[in-house]
């Protein structure tokens, strides 16, 4: 299948077709599947959020910090591994020199 380059904002949540149509950190090259992936990837990430915030504030804190944001980080660290995956050359050095992905995938 034929893939397709895509623009990835973990700050917006979003995964564009169109460059200019909104701010991105990430370049990938990506099947329409591919690009599902990212996109529930980026889902959970935003619920996972909202669920750790209301964890913390409704009606009293009952969830360890620590258990809350380590299964945030996990879907985190999933998503930048699959951008990487995806990345295209430039995306890929950068996220490899940032995040040390380069010795782990490479």
């Amino acid at each position: 299948m034929e893939k397709k380059t895509y623009y990835v904002s973990l700050q917006g949540r979003s995964l564009l077709e169109e460059q200019g149509a909104s701010g991105y950190e990430w370049t990938i090259r990506a099947t329409p599947e591919e690009a599902d992936t990212i996109s529930h990837m980026l889902e959970q990430i935003d619920e996972k959020e909202v669920s750790g915030f209301l964890a913390y504030t409704w009606p009293w804190p009952d969830s360890p910090e620590g258990d809350v944001n380590a299964s945030y980080q996990s879907n985190i660290d999933q998503l930048y591994r699959e951008i990487y995956r995806l990345g295209t050359e430039e995306t890929r050095s950068q996220l490899g020199r940032s995040l040390g992905l380069e010795t782990e995938q490479g």
